[in-house]
Parts: structure tokens; C-alpha cells; sequence
């Protein structure tokens, strides 16, 4: 029985032009060569298996090479190549700093530069996993490192470049390795298919490129488990089922699902992801990343962020039409806080669940969030002055009293609220879902508003409705509010819209939270659904509102209430200041 050698080693580069991903490494390196401007510490810094080790081994054959071809690479010809090939030149010397990483063993290396090549131009050391060395070992390799003998080399290797010594990284010329395209890794694939008489297809090679993260050696790793699985046919079918990935056609049905609002399909396509033995939060990775390919296929620009097949470029291409653009930032907002709570959540399938059910209502809160009755209105009046063939994009209003409030929103932490415990955070964030669900009702009671023709106000007729609204907050325990609004000045702007001068910011947040409860109540009772109120904070009345002197308080009480002098008199008070 013959012994299998993994893909890896197999068909490791031996020219620096078989490097795969790594373009602007080797360019360099080559003209190094041909110039004869070689560094005398190389330091290759980069993720694992993406080349690093492949390319300092390459770098120390070529520079021994005593027949380099016309493109400055090896010949695997000479005395030197041979050598290196079967592992048995004395001129090239790796050393594992993992396990080698002591004082005694850069010493020992230290001593070894001492002598001269033998048969070669230069000494070659190759340093893999530099990071492990001790601060100790570093600093004896420091002297060496800074002057060695014009024939010695350093190649220095590591995966965590911020663990390299500063005076170390200074003493190096340094290169940095980029991950592994996911085409660069296909096109490996490919050639090694061809090679081994393999049949793949283009989409399950797509596949091993995505889940091998950037790193070469782990693409070939999971193509050699694929081929013992399914033999010399590759299936994308077998691809997912072998490394339990959910099949992209689960996230194109669920989107078809949600985007009809059919909510019994999703549900029971969740149960069926669920039993297939996949976990919630693995469907939730899979189909915010779903969604964000469909944003990205809805424009040219951002198209070659999509690394999927070409067939499956296609499907995403199609369903990206049925999709507006506020539905798919919606959508994903509402998946990353609801990934973002998974953990917290005791019944973590109804927290899932939940999304679904949001998401399938989701188109209909959009349409609520635009005003489509006002919007039809705006249309009846303007439709001369606007070209038919106008592209806008469909946008969501955030505003208050017109948000589709489905997605949890992101409670943002001041200095003051760092310190409070977890339970509070959660108290506020139930409060904070009930005035949600308090402003998605006004939203539907709001559309429930009929209004034949809108009919014209003036200030006067808003002013009756003003006080009585007024007397309905007084009536309702919200005095507070009915008493700033009692001094409030209100003027009318243009023939559809109300000023709400306030005197301060905090005025103004208590009745931007209001407006959900008043802005219905006057288009009803005006019987104008293009009514808007808006309430601005003069700072010429903040800045009249300063704190009174203790006379002065006094002064303004009795102004207001005269039996409180007859009081103070009646009873021989003598106020102290």
C-alpha cells in the first residue's frame, strides 16, 4: 500500500510563480534577486496557511541556486536544488521556535553562523513561529540579528506580528501576507482536480474556498476529507452535508417566505432547519449574511463583493429585484439584534421564532412608515410637475410618529448608565418595547383615519382643539405637559402646519414622545390627515428662565396669588434672605 500524501505537501509551490495569492510578495522578492539588494533578515508576517513558510523555503533554494533561469527562479537542477529538495543541505537550517524558543537554543544558533557555508553562496536560517521565542532568547539574537556575516540570511516567520520585539522588527525587512481569495483558492482547486483526475463542481469548490477562512492549507486539508467521502466526483451536495453547512436554498426560500408574508412556510422551514440538526444561531449567521448578498447585489459597485459561485451570483441577482432597499436594511438590522440577544434569551427557538414573525410583517410597517394616504394625496396634487418615469429609492421614515418599530433599537450607554446592573438594563429595555408596541398601535389606528377631502383650519379653530387636548392631558394624570403647553406659543405656517415654541430640550423630548398621541387626535378632529406639528426650543425664552433670586421668588409668588402678603402680614412673619 502506497503512502498518501496529503494535498498540502503534495503540491506545496516549488517556484515562487506556483505561490498562490501572494503576487506582491514574490515580485518583490524576485527583484531582490536580480538586483542583488537582499536583505539580511527577512521577517514574513501573515494569517496560517496562506504561504509564509512555502516562500521563506523558496527564498533560501533560489538564492543558493547556481543556474538561475531567465525569470530568476530555481532550476531544481543544480547541486544546491537537489540537495535542498531531498532535505539534505547543510547551508539551509529551520528551526521550530515553538518548541525551540530557550536562551540555549538561539545561542546555539548563534554559534553556528560562525562558520561559512559550505559549497554555497549563504547561510540560510529559517525561523518559523518567532513570536514563541522568550524575551530572553530574543534579546541574545538581537546582536546577530543586526550584524551577521555577510554570508548568513535570517527568514523569520510568524502569525502574530504585534509579539515580535519592536527592536526586532526594526532590524527586519518586512513582509506581509494577505488571505487567500476565495477565486485564487478555486483556481488551486481546479489545477489539482485536473491533476488528480478529479470531477468538481465549480460551486462545491466554492464552497471549501469560503469555509477554509483565507488559508490555503485549510482548503486543501477540507478537499482531501471531501474526496475521501464522496471519491472522484465532487457534488455540492456532498460539500454541505459533509461539512454541515445549510444550503443556500433554505435563505432563498425563507426570503420568499418573508417578503410574501406567508409566516406558517417560515416557521415550518425553521422546524425543518432545526431537525436537519443545525443550530438557531447557525441559521441567523447564514441569513443576515444571506441578506447582506442580497444589498450587495443592488448595485454594480458593490457586486464584486459577493464571493459565491456564478450560477448561485445569479440567484441572488434575481431575488435582489424582489427586495427594496428598506426592507433589506430592516431585515438586517432586526437579525443583528436579534444575534446580539440570542445568548440572553431562555427560549432561545421562540426568540428566533419572534424575528421571523416580525420580518414577515415587515413590508406592511414600511408601507405604515410612509404615510401612503398622505403620500396619494401629495401625488393627486402634484401629479403635473412630476416625471412619470421618476426611479426613487424607497426610503424608511425613522421619524417618531411614523416608524415601523419591529427591530429592537440599539441602546446606546452613556458614562452615566455604564454602571448599572444587567437587570436594570433589562428593565429599560422592556419599558423601552412597550412604548414600541404603544407606537406600533397608534400607527394602525392612525390608518384607520378615513377623511374624505382634507378640509383647510385656521389658528383659531387649532386653538379650540388645542385647549381641548389641554384639558384631555389634565384629565389623564399628564399635568405636567398640560401646564408648559399652557404657555407655549403656537403659530400656523403655511396652511398645514403647527409651531410649538418650548422652553427647553427636556420640553421638547417629553412631547416628541406625545406626538404619537397627538398628531392623530388633531388630524381627526380637524379632519386634515396633512397636519403636521413640529416644536422647536427658543433659546431667547431658555435664557429668560434663569434661576430666581430668593426676593425675586417671593416677588413672583405674590404676584400671582396676593392673599399670600396678607398671610405673611397676619401672622408677624419676618422672611430671612
Amino acid at each position: 500500500m502506497e503512502n498518501f500524501v496529503v494535498s498540502a505537501r503534495k503540491y506545496r509551490p516549488d517556484r515562487f510563480d506556483t505561490v498562490v495569492g501572494q503576487e506582491h510578495v514574490v515580485q518583490t522578492l524576485k527583484n531582490a534577486i536580480k538586483n542583488r539588494h537582499l536583505a539580511h533578515a527577512f521577517l514574513f508576517c501573515g494569517p496560517r496557511g496562506v504561504g509564509k513558510t512555502t516562500s521563506a523555503r523558496l527564498l533560501a533554494k533560489t538564492i543558493n541556486c547556481t543556474q538561475l533561469s531567465e525569470d530568476f527562479e530555481a532550476c531544481n537542477q543544480c547541486e544546491s536544488c537537489t540537495a535542498f529538495n531531498s532535505n539534505a543541505s547543510f547551508n539551509i537550517y529551520e528551526l521550530d521556535a515553538a518548541s525551540n524558543n530557550s536562551v540555549d537554543d538561539i545561542r546555539g544558533l548563534v554559534d553556528q553562523v560562525r562558520y561559512a557555508p559550505q559549497g554555497a553562496q549563504y547561510k540560510i536560517y529559517i525561523i518559523d513561529e518567532v513570536h514563541m521565542l522568550s524575551a530572553q532568547a530574543f534579546n541574545a539574537f538581537l546582536k546577530t540579528l543586526e550584524e551577521p556575516p555577510p554570508y548568513a540570511k535570517f527568514i523569520l516567520a510568524t502569525t502574530e506580528k504585534h509579539k515580535i520585539l519592536p527592536t526586532i522588527l526594526s532590524r527586519c525587512q518586512v513582509f506581509d501576507f494577505h488571505r487567500i481569495k476565495i477565486d485564487d483558492a478555486v483556481k488551486q482547486l481546479k489545477k489539482i482536480c485536473i491533476s488528480e483526475n478529479i470531477q468538481a463542481e465549480e460551486e462545491a469548490l466554492h464552497v471549501i474556498g469560503k469555509k477554509s477562512d483565507g488559508a490555503m492549507r485549510d482548503a486543501l486539508s477540507i478537499f482531501d476529507r471531501i474526496v475521501s467521502f464522496s471519491g472522484n466526483k465532487i457534488t455540492y451536495a456532498d460539500v454541505i452535508s459533509n461539512l454541515n453547512i445549510l444550503d443556500y436554498d433554505y435563505y432563498f426560500k425563507a426570503t420568499n417566505y418573508l417578503l410574501s408574508g406567508n409566516l406558517a412556510a417560515s416557521l415550518v422551514l425553521f422546524d425543518e432547519i432545526l431537525n436537519s440538526g443545525f443550530e438557531a444561531q447557525h441559521f441567523l449567521h447564514g441569513f443576515s449574511e444571506h441578506i447582506r448578498n442580497l444589498m450587495v447585489c443592488k448595485h454594480p459597485d458593490t457586486l464584486k463583493l459577493l464571493e459565491v459561485a456564478p450560477n448561485v451570483a445569479n440567484k441572488f441577482a434575481q431575488q435582489s429585484q424582489s427586495c427594496s432597499s428598506s426592507w433589506l436594511l430592516n431585515a438586517l438590522n432586526l437579525l443583528n439584534q436579534t444575534d446580539f440577544n440570542y445568548k440572553l434569551s431562555k427560549n432561545q427557538r421562540l426568540h428566533v421564532e419572534l424575528a421571523l414573525m416580525k420580518l414577515c410583517n415587515l413590508n406592511r410597517a414600511i408601507q405604515l412608515s410612509t404615510h401612503q394616504p398622505m403620500v396619494d394625496e401629495k401625488k393627486k396634487n402634484n401629479v403635473e410637475n412630476k416625471p412619470t418615469s421618476s426611479t426613487e429609492p424607497e426610503v424608511v421614515n425613522l421619524m417618531p410618529d411614523a416608524a415601523p418599530i419591529l427591530v429592537q433599537p440599539k441602546v446606546e450607554l452613556k458614562d452615566s448608565v455604564s454602571s448599572k446592573s444587567t437587570l436594570e438594563r433589562l428593565k429599560e429595555q422592556v419599558n423601552k418595547q412597550k412604548e414600541l408596541n404603544a407606537q406600533q398601535n397608534t400607527l394602525e389606528e392612525n390608518e384607520e383615519i378615513v377623511v374624505e377631502e382634507n378640509k383647510s383650519f385656521n389658528l383659531e379653530t387649532f386653538n379650540i382643539e388645542w385647549v381641548g387636548y389641554i384639558e384631555k392631558l389634565e384629565k389623564t394624570g399628564k399635568s405636567r405637559l398640560a401646564a408648559f403647553l399652557k404657555d407655549s406659543p403656537i403659530k400656523l405656517i403655511g396652511s398645514e402646519k403647527i409651531e410649538v415654541e418650548l422652553k427647553s430640550a427636556l420640553e421638547s423630548e417629553m412631547m416628541e414622545e406625545e406626538r404619537l398621541d397627538l398628531i392623530p387626535y388633531f388630524r381627526k378632529n380637524l379632519q386634515n390627515t396633512l397636519l403636521d406639528i413640529v416644536f422647536i426650543v427658543n433659546k431667547e425664552r431658555m435664557q429668560h428662565t434663569t434661576k430666581l433670586t430668593k426676593p425675586d421668588q417671593l416677588k413672583k409668588m405674590l404676584n400671582k396669588n396676593p392673599l399670600l402678603g396678607d398671610f405673611v402680614q397676619g401672622l408677624g412673619l419676618e422672611i430671612d434672605y
